[in-house]
């Protein structure tokens, strides 16, 4: 049988057949599945699959193959110092963040956009709990700034209904995948959507103003619609995302507003853009093209992507 693959944990995956909807709790057939080799897990929510039923026990299954995929969205995951797999096949990326209760965080979007310009994914910018912005000049700035580079921005509140209308056409039958740092809304907004579906919400902790991880894996969450195929899936809560799938050297071609400029510095390809006369990359930052903030994540990240634990 074939089936998609809705949520996994210790190698254990439910998959929802194509024949009927049931679904089955499967384990590998075999230690290794071809095609997964080098990753922290070996399926994500998304995926497709070729499993086989247990006749000596109902609803499990051994699964057998995967299908070939369309795109896959994934992070470096330093415990394991290997990618982990968030999602696969998915039709866009929705980057969940907030102004305040967490705190709003440009750098974790400049990540998560990152990692979908990598995995060729559109990403959409969600500020959920907009109700509790209190016209933050610094929030509006660098929204407006996302904005002006060509991402799309939603001020919403799953709290009170503001701007969820324009979130349901957004996810409307497509498939989607949420990333956002703990405490931002991911599961509420699901909530929203799906009413008495009551996925657990965690509180935010007072003493750091960051979530408390209630999402501990990805899952594929169905949104009922009048013959439409929504889905949403929702990542685990990250405080710290490393992009995976490129390094150091091509980083400037993922960043949009960086790309045009890309090779055109005095000094080539080899200019750092931290000290070299005629750097077309600091100039546009000095010109306001670049905004102070992504150049400094552009750096960071760099960085990061140049340690040797990250090879």
């Amino acid at each position: 049988m074939t089936g998609l693959v809705i949520r996994g944990s210790r190698n254990i995956f439910t998959v929802k057949s194509d024949e009927g909807g049931a679904e089955f709790e499967c384990h590998l057939k075999g230690k290794i599945l071809k095609g997964v080799e080098g990753f922290y897990n070996p399926l994500a929510p998304g995926d497709r699959v070729i499993f086989e039923s247990d006749l000596a026990q109902d609803g499990t299954g051994l699964i057998l193959s995967l299908e070939k995929r369309r795109n896959l969205l994934t992070r470096f995951n330093q415990k394991g110092q290997s990618p982990q797999l968030l999602a696969a096949n998915v039709d866009q990326v929705l980057c969940v963040t907030t102004p305040v209760s967490p705190p709003f965080r440009p750098r974790f979007l400049d990540r998560a956009l990152l990692q979908g310009e990598i995995a060729n994914i559109p990403a959409v910018i969600i500020c959920n709990k907009y109700d509790l912005s209190e016209d933050d000049l610094d929030v509006e700035e660098r929204l407006e700034d996302f904005t002006r580079i060509g991402y799309k921005v939603l001020r919403i509140s799953a709290k009170t209904g503001e701007g969820m209308d324009k979130f349901r056409r957004l996810v409307r039958n497509r498939i989607s995948a949420m990333l956002g740092q703990s405490g931002v809304g991911k599961s509420s907004l699901i909530n929203a959507l799906v009413p008495g579906r009551n996925i657990r919400v965690g509180a935010i902790n007072e003493k750091f103003d960051r979530g408390n991880h209630t999402t501990t894996m990805s899952f594929l969450e169905e949104i009922p619609g009048e013959g439409e195929t929504t889905r949403i899936i929702d990542t685990p809560g990250i405080r710290r995302f490393i992009p995976h799938g490129i390094d150091s050297a091509s980083l400037i071609l993922y960043l949009r507003e960086f790309a045009p400029l890309a090779g055109r510095c005095s000094y080539g390809h080899s200019c750092s853009h931290v000290s070299e006369p005629g750097c077309k990359i600091m100039e546009a930052v000095h010109a306001g093209v670049i905004h102070e903030d992504r150049y400094e994540s552009f750096l960071r990240i760099r960085d990061e992507m140049s340690e040797p634990s990250h090879d």
